[in-house]
């Protein structure tokens, strides 16, 4: 069992992802700033840590730095605020491995650990792979595949075709992606998300297979052959 030290002052936001791991069948310990979860880390083992950027004491990237000066290897995955793009790029210099914006989805977060802990724990394990029909994408990999070609895509392809392939015959709101993709966190008169989907279907829709549908005035979903009709 994976056992992962989760570092957040807001305790309902620990006790939140805690649960989640524990039910999704991690070992989680919690810490509310990154000096306890420095003592923690020291008394015993830890696959993963979720650390949030901004607490008192000790924040996040004090946190990853003392981590990493003291040769200290353990994966980190980063939580940050909406707006901190800046963060971000300076949690994952400093030493992250991947991070996730909140206000989270857990199925993401859930989703995002797996991978890192799939990256880190040796080549007996699989790489996480969606799959829909003749599509396959592999995330741990950055590849998609139709059948055995390689598709080729930008960053932000990447990135939208993951949520919904994540998410396959689920409905996805204009809003939801907007936020998720390009972290604008209202349907404003953008086509930013409209000109994507069409290079999307342009890329994966061929011989016959169609799997990136349209719910008008609400949004999208991708769904697979047996539900395309």
């Amino acid at each position: 069992m994976s056992t992962i030290l989760v570092v957040d002052d807001e305790a309902g936001v620990r006790d939140l992802l805690c649960d989640a791991l524990r039910i999704a069948g991690y070992e989680p310990e919690a810490a509310s700033d990154g000096a306890e979860a420095m003592k923690l880390w020291k008394s015993r083992e830890f696959d993963l840590c979720i650390v949030d950027i901004n607490m008192p004491t000790m924040d996040g990237f004090e946190f990853i730095e003392t981590l990493r000066n003291q040769g200290g290897a353990t994966p980190v995955l980063l939580l940050s605020a909406r707006d901190s793009a800046t963060d971000v790029a300076r949690g994952l210099r400093i030493g992250a491995d991947d991070y996730v914006r909140k206000p989270f989805s857990l199925e993401e977060l859930l989703l995002r650990v797996a991978a890192i802990l799939r990256r880190t724990s040796g080549p007996a394990e699989e790489d996480l792979a969606y799959h829909c029909g003749a599509l396959t994408m592999n995330i741990d990999r950055h590849e998609v595949l139709y059948g055995a070609e390689v598709i080729e895509m930008s960053a932000t392809e990447f990135r939208l075709l993951e949520i919904l392939m994540a998410r396959k015959n689920r409905l996805l709101t204009r809003e939801q992606l907007l936020n998720e993709v390009w972290d604008i966190d209202f349907d404003s008169e953008t086509s930013v998300l409209d000109t994507y989907i069409s290079y999307l279907r342009k890329k994966v829709h061929r011989d016959g297979f169609a799997p990136i549908v349209t719910v008008r005035g609400v949004g999208f979903k991708l769904v697979d052959s047996a539900n395309s009709q």
